[in-house]
């Protein structure tokens, strides 16, 4: 016979995995999306004249921010149409959603491969300096990186 805890038990675990499937299927969803705003003006014309030459570029640098400021109304149409970014809120990262955050990681880890000597864990340290991220955010994006590489228990 089940008891009244083990069915209380089961609904809460029922319920965690609907909200667990929701938030899945909001990621999914903006994988199907992400940066599509891209492939078309303003946009598109730009980021295919700048995007190349951003590869020779180390993230954060001066040429690097050189290339950005080339991009001028199309990084910023950009930022007004993808949420994923800082740039994208007034209050910047303290605006975002839970969701935001795990796209605009993602798209971090994405974005270090366009670089020769891209370094997540450099990228996330300048990005914390960038957008005035606290350092549980840090931490909590330092243990996905570890995750993702397999070091989750160092």
């Amino acid at each position: 016979m089940i008891t009244e805890t083990q069915v209380q038990t089961l609904l809460h675990i029922k319920e965690v995995a609907k909200n667990l499937m929701r938030f899945a299927a909001e990621l999914l969803a903006r994988a199907q999306v992400h940066d599509e705003s891209k492939l078309s003006e303003p946009e598109l014309s730009m980021f295919d004249k700048f995007t190349g030459q951003l590869k020779e570029t180390t993230y954060g640098s001066e040429e690097y921010w050189e290339m950005l400021a080339g991009l001028g109304p199309a990084l910023q149409h950009h930022y007004e149409n993808n949420s994923h970014h800082p740039e994208h809120y007034e209050g910047g990262v303290a605006g975002m959603n839970l969701f935001d955050l795990v796209e605009m990681y993602c798209d971090w880890e994405a974005a270090v491969k366009r670089h020769n000597d891209g370094d997540m864990y450099k990228s996330i340290e300048h990005n914390a300096t960038r957008f005035g991220m606290d350092a549980q955010l840090v931490s909590i994006f330092h243990n996905t990186r570890r995750l993702n590489e397999g070091k989750q228990n160092e």
